[in-house]
C-alpha cells in the first residue's frame, strides 16, 4: 500500500472480470481509481467492493457506455469538471460474441471496443498531458487488445458501419481488437515528445464476463482451463505501473513480456483508421 499513491488511474468496464480486478490491484496499492461502466447500480457497486477490499476510499465512479458516443462525450465531460488528475487510462472494456449496431450505427465489437474508448481517449487526452508534465512518471494509456487481432486481415471501413454479420462474431471481435493494436501504436507517434505513452496487450484467455453470452452448457466447459481474471490483470497492470516502460510507447504485450504485434498493423493503417475514427466521433 502506498506505491501508487498519488497516481490517478481511470479504468473502462471495471465493474466486472479483468477490470474490475486491475481496478482492484491498482486501489490496494494506494491509486486513486474511477470505476468507469454504463450501469451505476453495478458500478456503484464495484466501488463498494473495491473499497471493502482494500481500506483505499479513493476509488469513484463514472458512468459511461460505450455504444453511444453521446455517452462518451458526456462522461468525459463529467471527469474533467472534477478537475482531478489522470496519470493512467486503461481501455478495458470490452464485448465478444454479440452481434448488432452501436447507438451511432457502428458494427457493434468496433463501436465498443475501438470507437468509443477512442473517443473518449481523445476527450481525455488533455487532462493526461497536464499530468504528465506535473509528475516525473509521465502518464499512460493502456489499450487492453487480444491474440485474436492476427486473424484480422485488415479493416474493412464499410463493413465496420453494418450489422455484425458472422454469427459467432469472432471476424468481427478480431478486427476490433486489430484497431486497439493499431490506435496504440498511431498513439505513439502522435504523442512522441509529451511523455505520454500507449500501449495495447494481449491478457490472456481469461473466464471472464465477456463470454456471458455464450450459452450455458457450453460457457463452463469453455472457461474451465482459462485463466482467472487476476491473472488476466497482471499484465495491464505491467502496462500501467512498470517502471521499465516509462521510455516505450506504441509497443504490444502479452505475459508481461513484449511480443511482435500482427504484421497487419503497420503504420499506414493506422493513420488511415485514426483519421477515419476522427471523422466518425467527431473529434
Amino acid at each position: 500500500m502506498g506505491e501508487l499513491t498519488g497516481r490517478a488511474f481511470l479504468v473502462t468496464g471495471a465493474n466486472t472480470g479483468i477490470g474490475r480486478a486491475t481496478a482492484r490491484a491498482l486501489a490496494q496499492r494506494g491509486g486513486r481509481v474511477t470505476v468507469a461502466c454504463r450501469s451505476p447500480e453495478k458500478g456503484q457497486a464495484a466501488v463498494a467492493g473495491i473499497i471493502s477490499d482494500t481500506g483505499n476510499e479513493a476509488v469513484g465512479f463514472l458512468r459511461l457506455d460505450l455504444a453511444s458516443l453521446a455517452s462518451v462525450r458526456a462522461a468525459a465531460a463529467d471527469f474533467l469538471a472534477r478537475g482531478e488528475p489522470l496519470d493512467v487510462l486503461i481501455n478495458n472494456a470490452g464485448v465478444a460474441g454479440q452481434r448488432g449496431l452501436t447507438t451511432d450505427g457502428f458494427e457493434l465489437m468496433f463501436g465498443v471496443n475501438h470507437l468509443g474508448h477512442f473517443a473518449l481517449t481523445l476527450a481525455l487526452l488533455d487532462c493526461l498531458k497536464q499530468s504528465a508534465s506535473r509528475d516525473a512518471g509521465g502518464a499512460r494509456i493502456v489499450n487492453v487488445s487480444s491474440d485474436a487481432h492476427y486473424q484480422a486481415k485488415g479493416v474493412d471501413f464499410a463493413q465496420v458501419r453494418r450489422r455484425t454479420r458472422a454469427i459467432t462474431g469472432m471476424p468481427e471481435y478480431s478486427v476490433s481488437k486489430l484497431c486497439n493494436v493499431l490506435f496504440a501504436q498511431e498513439l505513439a507517434r502522435r504523442l512522441a515528445g509529451t511523455a505520454v505513452t500507449s500501449y495495447a496487450l494481449h491478457p490472456g484467455v481469461v473466464a471472464s464476463d465477456i463470454w456471458r453470452r455464450v450459452p450455458w452448457p457450453v460457457r463452463p466447459l469453455m472457461t474451465r482451463r482459462m485463466l482467472s481474471v487476476e491473472q488476466g490483470a497482471r499484465t495491464s497492470l505491467y502496462c500501467a505501473t512498470a517502471a521499465e516502460l516509462a521510455g516505450q510507447s506504441g509497443r504490444y504485450y502479452e505475459d508481461c513480456a513484449e511480443r511482435a504485434p500482427s504484421p497487419v498493423a503497420t503504420p499506414e493503417l493506422a493513420g488511415r483508421l485514426w483519421e477515419q475514427s476522427e471523422a466518425w466521433a467527431g473529434a
